[in-house]
């Protein structure tokens, strides 16, 4: 047969080239971890190019300042106004996007960074969320991240204006204290058996953690009325907590239920007392999520049985609430950043199948 030399057809042909060229490179990369841990059904839609409808960035809350005591360097002045306690809002809507979004809110000693790629590289819950077709909202608390600190009362100690006793009580988890936080194993450098973290990529783990003023702050933290306020510039949305900030969307929903369409603390530090006002929580569906090696951390066990003592309550008032280990779904070896474990994607599709099953997008 002879050679087909048709102009158009070659054009044709260099076109759909270059287009397959494209599509290759700006398909999401897939490491060798992410491919041994991973369904075929995830994989494909790793590989597929990712169709943003839009992204960007806002702020959430905040309030204005005066201060004489700003800087303490020749260079800047010391006088003046800024905007501080901030809440930092990140997000990303696909196309042909779902009706409901989620909001993910990290917890202590972290940021937003939390739900962005792993430290080994996989692909995160941000980014997955958005790829099954959910509008993603990833915050920085206040005074966390890329939201704005009140540095004043530092510089007026350091420029003696003000007692040593008056400094905000800032803090740095060690990874040495961080190791059994986060359950990798019974103590520093032991791991636990069948451990689902990527361990030889714990260098980059502890890049992500950055010092923590969550004990300087006012009571509500000001990332509270952020989170109902965003519920609500939003239409409705889920909650979805972690550690720290896991008490924050019932905070949030005490305040405000409006358009919080359900609340998922992923291994709260705190739930509400069982014993308490627990009105708010009856209006919209609300997951509890622990991993592994729960009852035998003398720091999480207490924190699961109130929990669990929460839901009952809950429960018993009239709501729709749910807690969940993962061993007694037959998911075993996850850490407290489950969100960064080798099976992260297999506990990302059934928390969006729960959430499917659970939660009505349109629940006023």
């Amino acid at each position: 047969m002879p050679q087909n030399t048709n102009p158009i057809n070659a054009k044709f042909a260099a076109i759909c080239g270059v287009t397959l060229a494209l599509t290759l490179a700006f398909a999401a990369p897939v490491s060798a971890q992410q491919t041994s841990s991973v369904t075929t059904q995830q994989a494909a839609l790793i590989a597929r190019p990712m169709m943003i409808s839009r992204q960007g960035s806002f702020f959430v809350g905040g309030h204005d300042i005066f201060s004489d005591t700003l800087s303490t360097l020749p260079n800047y002045a010391a006088s003046g106004t800024v905007t501080v306690d901030q809440m930092y809002v990140h997000y990303q809507v696909p196309v042909k996007a779902k009706p409901l979004s989620l909001t993910l809110i990290h917890g202590c000693c972290l940021t937003g960074k939390t739900w962005e790629s792993t430290p080994d590289g996989r692909i995160g819950w941000d980014e997955y969320f958005v790829r099954k077709g959910y509008s993603t909202y990833v915050i920085d608390q206040a005074e966390r991240g890329r939201s704005a600190s009140d540095i004043s009362t530092i510089n007026s100690v350091k420029l003696g204006k003000t007692a040593p006793s008056q400094l905000p009580s800032i803090f740095a988890a060690g990874r040495e204290d961080a190791w059994t936080i986060f359950r990798f194993g019974p103590e520093y450098q032991k791991v636990w058996p069948g451990v689902q973290f990527p361990m030889e990529a714990l260098a980059e783990f502890w890049k992500q953690m950055v010092p923590d003023w969550s004990a300087a702050l006012p009571t509500p933290n000001p990332t509270v009325p952020a989170l109902s306020e965003l519920a609500i510039k939003l239409g409705g949305t889920v909650l979805i907590s972690h550690s720290q900030s896991g008490i924050y969307p019932f905070q949030a929903a005490a305040i405000n239920t409006r358009d919080i369409r359900g609340i998922v603390a992923i291994e709260p530090a705190a739930c509400p007392a069982p014993g308490g006002d627990l009105t708010p929580y009856t209006k919209m569906p609300t997951l509890v999520l622990f991993g592994d090696n729960v009852d035998t951390s003398p720091r999480w066990s207490p924190r699961l049985k109130l929990c669990r003592a929460f839901v009952e309550a809950a429960n018993a008032a009239g709501g729709h609430a749910q807690l969940v280990v993962l061993p007694d779904l037959g998911i075993h070896g996850n850490t407290h950043m489950l969100m960064q474990d080798r099976n992260n994607l297999q506990i990302a599709d059934w928390l969006l199948n729960w959430i499917d099953k659970h939660i009505d997008a349109k629940a006023s």
